[in-house]
């Protein structure tokens, strides 16, 4: 029992490993909270160039987050900075409960590179109202932010400025960011003038968006804006994006070496300072000296006004950008080279090394941590294997604990049987009369449990049935009693065996049983991610985590069992041992003794044949259960 205790020890401890709760909890009417963390270190998006604030968007889905525990529209979401009593400003794009979809944008006040950033989101509290601050979430650099979220209205801007389009686009589903704008010839959406987009010559500015050309090879306008003299164009050329700007210095233009392709999306952005930068997915594409021109105008996504050209010194207009476009930002500063590669991977198709799910807590303190996440996602094929498990091992543990004790009440009563039969051997004949009991009912409780009891009792019955039959004690005779007790010996290894086989089945079915169970699991999960469209490691990991429980507990039932019954091996070898050296000397001592014509006083007198019997070897040993 005392090895039973320790593996429940064991088990309980290893329950409860998983990383340790943060500092403190924020707020405690809010029960539960899961962790995330922003990873720019050489072990996730490797970020080693400065980033400043910057605006994190968090993708949650059922593999990442318990939609169950927070209320329908997720107005009771707060995220809390990773000192854990710090609240960040925050809003939500988009919150499905139902679908398990939803994108929140959180400002970060300074995203350091090569580095790790905890996040905690906290939910569960159902008498919380609604926290949001778009205005809040940027800082105040950001000069507009496009979701294109609406639908059959203009968009709106998410900063503090409050730049809304002057005009409707056409939205569209599927975008790369939830809704996206769909952007066709002949038509364009116009963004206000105002303080905050008005550009002195040579002011310190980014655009940035994320586009999906519908051609490999179109040429067409992305965005412009021309004040007297001066202009402003981005846009792709036969596939290829460009920069194109006029003023003081002339005509100038950027072109990337590399097309982007048809129908995918790709960041595309533009920075300008004392010069002009073209980017793509985060990495520079193309660079043009000298700082932009005064622009202070009104400005067009896709076709610009009839009449007006996009070109710079062009003789008619290029066409406009046919294609989507999504998440459209505009600063008034100079973004950093680390920004752009923050905003390319977070915002893009797998955000996993950047962007890292934790564990979730409740209740004010741990809930489990990763295995709470792991035993969530078991599907029930996986119960099934893992339930068949269960009864595997408790089969085995009882069959553990009944044949220990069994064990060792045959030990502790063959040593008093020896101990006796020691002391009183010199009076065999006394003892074969008595079949080793000289008060019988006292001495069967008292060997009731030993082996060698039994087994001299074969050969007492064998001895007195010849005395009083009158047949000679000759080497046949001896050859019998021996037989009867080999047959004996035979009996008691297999009382040692009984039930044996349970754990040898535990201990090479069990890994096997769990093994099915996994396969089974990752199967499953992966047909399930198929059906979703969905490849992020958030979705992947917890179903193949869960997957591989019915592997460590296959593992769990094998690996007791397996020491339980080389234990239990040993131990019986040793009692067969005894069984049998106890067997050749009985044999030898009933041949010494009964061929000298030894008889009890109380046996009738009968001539006694005295032949010498040398003793013959035990042929029979305790065989090792299959």
């Amino acid at each position: 029992m005392s090895i039973a205790k320790h593996m429940v020890g064991v088990l309980v401890g290893l329950s409860m490993l998983g990383p340790g709760p943060a500092l403190g909890y924020w707020n405690e009417e809010w029960t539960a909270r899961k962790r995330f963390q922003i990873d720019t270190s050489a072990t996730g998006a490797n970020v080693t160039d400065p980033i400043g604030p910057a605006a994190v968007l968090i993708r949650l889905t059922p593999g990442n987050f318990r939609f169950e525990a927070a209320k329908e529209d997720g107005s009771d979401l707060r995220i809390i900075a990773g000192d854990d009593q710090t609240p960040l400003k925050f809003h939500i794009e988009k919150y499905d409960a139902l679908l398990g979809e939803a994108l929140i944008w959180v400002g970060v006040p300074e995203l350091k590179p090569g580095s790790k950033t905890d996040l905690w989101v906290y939910l569960k509290n159902p008498k919380a109202v609604a926290a949001e601050d778009a205005k809040g979430t940027y800082d105040p650099g950001m000069a507009l932010v496009y979701h294109f979220g609406e639908r059959g209205q203009p968009p709106r801007d998410s900063s503090t400025w409050a730049n809304h389009a002057l005009t409707t686009g056409k939205s569209t589903d599927g975008a790369q960011i939830g809704r996206g704008l769909h952007m066709e010839r002949g038509s364009g959406l116009t963004i206000p003038a105002g303080p905050s987009l008005a550009w002195a010559a040579g002011a310190k500015m980014t655009w940035s968006a994320w586009i999906k050309p519908a051609d490999g090879a179109a040429t067409g306008v992305i965005f412009s804006r021309r004040d007297g003299p001066g202009a402003l164009v981005i846009g792709v050329d036969a596939g290829k994006p460009f920069v194109e700007v006029q003023g003081a210095n002339g005509q100038r233009r950027a072109v990337a070496t590399t097309g982007l392709g048809a129908d995918k999306w790709h960041h595309l952005a533009v920075t300008a300072g004392d010069s002009v930068q073209l980017w793509v997915d985060g990495a520079p594409a193309g660079k043009l000296e000298g700082g932009l021109p005064a622009l202070s105008s009104s400005s067009v996504l896709g076709q610009p006004p009839a009449g007006e050209s996009a070109v710079v010194g062009g003789a008619s207009a290029l066409p406009g950008f046919e294609g989507d476009l999504d998440e459209l930002e505009i600063s008034k500063v100079e973004r950093p080279r680390g920004w752009m590669q923050v905003m390319a991977i977070s915002q893009g198709s797998d955000p996993g090394k950047f962007l890292v799910a934790g564990q979730d807590e409740e209740t004010g303190g741990p809930s489990g941590g990763y295995l709470r996440v792991i035993v969530r996602s078991v599907t029930p094929d996986g119960w099934v294997v893992i339930g068949l498990l269960g009864v595997m091992a408790l089969v085995s543990w009882m069959v553990m604990v009944s044949k220990a004790s069994y064990l060792g009440s045959v030990e502790r009563a063959n040593a008093r049987f020896s101990e006796q039969f020691q002391k009183t051997s010199g009076d065999l004949p006394r003892l074969v009369m008595t079949e080793g009991v000289p008060q019988p009912t006292e001495g069967s409780k008292l060997h009731k449990d030993a082996s060698l009891f039994r087994l001299f009792q074969i050969a007492a019955r064998e001895v007195k049935h010849r005395i009083d039959a009158g047949r000679p004690m000759n080497a046949e005779a001896i050859e019998s009693i021996r037989a009867s007790l080999d047959a004996g010996l035979v009996r008691e290894n297999q009382r040692l065996a009984k039930r044996m086989v349970l754990l040898t089945i535990a201990i090479s079915g069990g890994p096997f049983l769990g093994l099915l169970g996994t396969v089974v699991g990752v199967m499953i999960t992966f047909a399930a991610i198929a059906a979703a469209g969905d490849v992020n490691v958030n979705a992947i990991a917890p179903g193949i985590a869960a997957a591989l429980v019915a592997t460590v507990a296959g593992l769990g039932v094998a690996i007791p069992a397996l020491f339980g019954y080389n234990w239990l091996l040993t131990r019986a070898k040793d009692v067969t041992a005894n069984m049998q050296v106890f067997v050749d000397e009985l044999v030898t001592r009933i041949a010494e003794v009964y061929s000298a014509g030894q008889v009890h006083e109380a046996a009738p007198k009968r001539p006694v044949i005295s032949t010498p019997v040398p003793a013959a070897p035990v042929v029979a040993a305790w065989s090792e259960p299959r």
